[in-house]
């Protein structure tokens, strides 16, 4: 396989606080899935597979009156940016029960203790949607219950919907640095029961399951929400994040033509997390 190339956005914000935690929250909203943060502002990183769909000048910072910001773009080999961030990041903990950890830490007495490795992988819990969706799947039942872990990143879901239960677990990510790293960590936290596959949603149309968890972009959600449903079985349960909170009616518009009912809701720093069952036609 050839090796992945990455594009590498060099942004320089003026002031720095809180341009660039709004210039980070907005694009990882089109598909940027690393950044550095350095002394003038942030280097942001996307596939270039992916920057074929997205306008970077379009978003809503740059034509902001508040905020001086200029960027230029170079091409570059895929690689652990995170490295240093990632020797640091301390463990987190959700609802007094879970600790999500890398393996330099100690073990953690918590009921669930989940070793993860992020490398360059979305999902260690300290972003707020993860920490959402961890929340969601600790207070709600998977016992026997099928699971696809859609977007999955570091496959931290899959593996707690294991320790939570599940018998049957899908996880499934379009990029490779993913899938590579989720089955990694599958094996750090002596997961069985965790298919991982490497592809878009559509290679696993053909299969059912009663839950289904999708942390990604808005786009991708509003796009891909009437195959989730398609995939869920009978009062099958969807959980969704990775948008905010203004972006909950374009998601329930979807989700009503997609025989789908919210049923519950989390905010966390205007990021939200929505649960919806289907609706049986």
């Amino acid at each position: 396989m050839s090796e992945s190339l990455f594009v590498c956005y060099d942004f320089k914000v003026d002031p720095l606080y809180p341009g660039c935690e709004i210039l980070i929250a907005q694009l990882s909203q089109l598909g940027f899935d690393s950044f550095q943060e350095n002394n003038d502002g942030i280097s942001a990183y996307i596939d270039s597979s992916v920057l074929s769909t997205v306008k970077v000048q379009d978003i809503q910072i740059l034509n902001s009156t508040e905020f001086n910001i200029s960027f230029e773009s170079n091409n570059v080999k895929k690689q652990n940016w995170n490295i240093k961030w990632e020797s640091n990041f301390d463990p987190i903990y959700v609802d007094k029960i879970c600790c999500v950890r890398a393996p330099f830490h100690k073990k953690s007495n918590f009921k669930y203790d989940l070793v993860i490795e992020p490398k360059m992988s979305f999902g260690t819990g300290h972003h707020e949607t993860t920490s959402m969706m961890i929340s969601f799947i600790l207070a709600n039942s998977f016992y026997n219950s099928s699971v696809c872990d859609i977007g999955s990143g570091t496959a931290v879901l899959a593996i707690l919907a294991e320790k939570r239960g599940a018998n049957r677990i899908d996880a499934i990510d379009i990029d490779n640095w993913c899938y590579l790293n989720s089955i990694e960590n599958i094996k750090r936290n002596n997961s069985e029961n965790i298919n991982v596959y490497e592809g878009e949603v559509e290679k696993l149309i053909h299969f059912k399951y009663d839950n289904i968890f999708a942390n990604i972009n808005l786009n991708v959600l509003l796009a891909d929400m009437p195959i989730y449903s398609k995939m869920l079985n009978k009062d099958g349960v969807l959980y969704l994040s990775g948008f905010y909170k203004k972006d909950i009616n374009s998601i329930e518009k979807v989700a009503e033509i997609s025989n789908l009912s919210l049923v519950d809701f989390k905010v966390k720093n205007q990021w939200v997390a929505l649960k919806f069952t289907k609706i049986n036609s």
